[in-house]
């Protein structure tokens, strides 16, 4: 995992070496890029894919508390130990600890929104954020706080003024959100060490949480467990330390260091005892960023070009590598999906939070170039978790099943490796589970009764009996129907991988079920009865957030998603004439929305095209299928330019663990994956002059774009490792063994790549 984290094995340490040595990649990350509009990423110290994640939360409640932290915001609460990047839904906050001087006060907590009574004023032109590491200055308390991490420790360095109060607060009853705290523990292990545990019911239904803490001055303490009664008269327990240190000069430093488990107190220790030995600040802040600078130089793009370019393009690949997280302790131990702690390797870890809805689209498919045995390790990591608590995970989290979201998508993560050579995983274990998640069966799924439901959800009874799912029975089911479709045929593709014809043909077979919510009359996707009608009434920009016919989207976002099937799209909608004409309408149309509640993750309108949300990711390239290459090339630079910004409003939805970035690396390349389990990327419009993959095996690919310029967005011709290329389309075969994409640019479109 070492090794992993700072590059490739073998030759590629070079190139690693040559980034962090020569080129400083991190400095053109901007962690604050997604922090403010509806981004929900979080600023603090962490390191590619680490297991702990230190940062500040300045926010309890509401939507944009997702991750704890929001830049509109003007008080800090604390720096909590776990978060999430981008996602929907909040959980984590957990382990919060603010430094203090004075009195610490702790009530009322239970009457304020988004603060706690202990809270501090900062502005952010006295905050720092870079890839691992993060410092602020606390206003009320004088105190400069920094963070920065390893894998499993946080290692924070709080700079006092000269007080004789100074303090703080180590909060396990606080989570975002105001979680449902089951059982909370705080341990005195002795005068400069701390440990506590935490049991929490959430988006997560049963999370816990270990923590281990060493000071590097002694304290005394009061423990406070008690329970309060709110203003709507409801108990609230309450678990805190609040520590006292000596006497502290002005700039005397208090450094305090945290591991945190699934597994056990021994496994929190262990964590940090293997980590770090000592309160070397400077030398973990420096090997994170080399940690950094290691994934960040598998992408290799001139340090000359656009200073804005730059800054969202590693900012991007810098949020590609934050999720999944690292769940296996150092000792090899993990915490199941059986509830169970199991011994496992840690060599091989375990990971968690796997959002694949989203980032079956793009963030595996980037993977699958820039670090495979990676992308291997998490799908090794699903099939894990499948076999512990009976079915694939669709948005695993803490070892918890959640039943969030729709499909059942590791089908199309291990068919995309499978058809890129890159499975360590056996063909037919894979199959086994995909087929089991494509099946209506709830036995032996180890979650509660009320997530149940949306793990199996009644609609794949529907699919797999009737051959549709009725819209007057299940919610979302036209979303559901054609994420099925799609997954059915990645099943199918692993069935004939496996030389299992039957069941290929069986699933082939489903994946043509998309064909039956086309209404040739308004040329959309809509619902259809349980009588066979369509659903009445029926608007394409309607939207009743989790309670109409379609997934975070409309139909004018959900009618394109037939990524394996496109030339039956492109016929059903009766040729490419007229599948040009729908798709040019997407784009032009008005972006009005209607409906009782629109949902929010309809955003980065461009017409109805809403790039703020997964499910329109693929829909530019439907252009390259249809004949008119010009009109993605023109597309991908508009996005490049309105839907990615340099600032904390910098992203037009949700980050989603990496999804919203690893777009924009891929079509920044020049390139992306329609169609995931089918190797073939179709061309864009690159952002770079040159832009080159370090490959394994010390290969390299490199894109080359002639006559490169912000006004030439369109492609004159192109050359595929030296040979000329007539069609917008190449395979991933044609990258994997090196070698490089020319594409001379021009100012006007042209006719390269249209289909004769």
């Amino acid at each position: 995992m070492g090794a992993m984290a700072l590059g490739l094995p073998g030759l590629v340490l070079v190139s690693c070496h040559k980034a962090y040595g020569a080129t400083d990649y991190a400095s053109f990350v901007d962690p604050m890029i997604g922090t403010g509009g509806h981004g929900h990423t979080f600023p603090g110290s962490v390191v590619p894919h680490g297991m702990i994640q230190p940062s500040p939360d300045t926010r309890i409640d509401g939507w944009d508390a997702s991750s704890g932290y929001y830049y509109g915001d003007s008080l800090i609460n604390g720096f909590s130990h776990t978060h999430l990047s981008g996602t929907g839904c909040a959980d984590y906050g957990d382990v919060l600890i603010m430094p203090t001087v004075g009195r610490q006060v702790i009530d009322k907590q239970v009457d304020t929104l988004q603060n706690l009574p202990y809270a501090s004023a900062f502005s952010h032109n006295k905050e720092v954020a870079e890839p691992g590491y993060y410092s602020v200055e606390l206003d009320r308390y004088g105190i400069k706080a920094e963070m920065t991490a390893t894998k499993r420790v946080a290692l924070h360095r709080f700079t006092f003024p000269s007080t004789d109060e100074a303090g703080m607060i180590v909060d396990m009853d606080y989570s975002i959100q105001h979680q449902n705290n089951l059982d909370m523990a705080l341990e005195v292990v002795s005068d400069t060490e701390l440990r506590g545990w935490k049991l929490t019911e959430y988006w997560a239904f049963d999370q816990q949480i270990y923590f281990y803490a060493k000071f590097s001055k002694p304290f005394t303490n009061t423990l406070v467990t008690d329970t309060i009664i709110d203003t709507k008269g409801r108990p609230y327990a309450r678990c805190k330390a609040l520590l006292q240190f000596p006497p502290m000069k002005d700039g005397e430093q208090l450094l305090v260091k945290v591991g945190v488990s699934a597994v056990d107190y021994d496994g929190a220790r262990k964590n940090v005892e293997s980590e770090m030995a000592g309160f070397d600040f400077d030398g973990t802040r420096k090997a994170a960023r080399e940690a950094w600078n290691g994934y960040l130089s598998k992408i290799e793009v001139p340090t000359t070009a656009d200073s804005d370019d730059l800054k969202k393009f590693y900012t991007a690949m810098y949020h590609t590598a934050i999720s999944p997280n690292l769940f296996t302790d150092v000792d090899g131990r993990y915490f199941g999906m059986d509830r169970k702690i199991h011994q496992g390797d840690a060599e091989n870890p375990v990971y968690t939070i796997f959002s694949i809805w989203d980032t079956f689209r793009a963030l595996h498919p980037l993977l699958t170039i820039i670090d495979p045995q990676l992308n291997d390790d998490f799908l090794n990591s699903l099939l894990l978790k499948a076999e512990e608590g009976g079915v694939l995970p669709k948005w695993e989290l803490a070892g918890n099943y959640t039943g969030t979201m729709i499909g059942y998508h590791a089908a199309s993560l291990f068919a995309d490796a499978v058809a890129k050579g890159q499975n360590s995983f056996d063909v037919n274990d894979a199959l086994k589970a995909s087929v089991r998640a494509a099946e209506y069966d709830t036995a032996g799924i180890v979650c509660p009764p009320k997530v149940l439901p949306h793990v199996m959800p009644m609609a794949k009874y529907y699919k797999n009996t009737l051959g549709y799912i009725p819209s007057d029975k299940e919610n979302e089911s036209v979303a559901k129907a054609l994420e099925y479709a799609y997954d059915d045929w990645c099943i199918s593709q692993l069935a004939t991988a496996a030389g299992d014809t039957a069941t290929a043909d069986k699933y082939a077979h489903f994946a043509k079920a998309y064909e039956k919510y086309f209404d040739p009359g308004t040329r959309f996707m809509r619902g259809v009865m349980s009588d066979g009608s369509w659903r009445l009434p029926f608007s394409p920009n309607a939207s009743n957030h989790r309670n109409d016919d379609y997934c975070e989207g409309t139909a004018w976002q959900w009618s394109w998603f037939v990524p394996h099937d496109v030339e039956g799209m492109i016929s059903l909608m009766g040729g490419r004439g007229k599948f040009t004409e729908k798709l040019d309408s997407l784009f032009t149309v008005s972006s009005e929305l209607s409906g009782e509640l629109v949902s929010a993750d309809i955003s980065g309108l461009i017409g109805q095209y809403a790039h703020g949300n997964e499910p329109s990711h693929h829909i530019i390239h439907l252009y390259n299928y249809a004949g008119q290459p010009w009109k993605a090339q023109e597309l991908v630079d508009r996005v490049f330019e309105e839907q990615y910004r340099v600032d904390p409003d910098g992203l037009s939805g949700n980050e989603d663990c990496g999804q919203m970035s690893a777009w924009l690396v891929l079509n920044a390349m020049g390139f992306y994956q329609v169609c995931p389990g089918q190797p073939v990327y179709s061309i864009g419009r690159p952002m770079f002059e040159t832009a080159s993959f370090n490959l394994p095996g010390g290969k390299k690919f490199t894109v080359k774009a002639k006559n490169f310029s912000k006004e030439n967005k369109y492609i004159k011709s192109a050359t595929l490792n030296g040979k000329p290329l007539a069609e917008p389309f190449f395979n991933h075969s044609d990258l994997a063994e090196g070698g490089g994409l020319v594409l001379e640019m021009s100012p006007v479109k042209t006719d390269w790549g249209v289909k004769k």
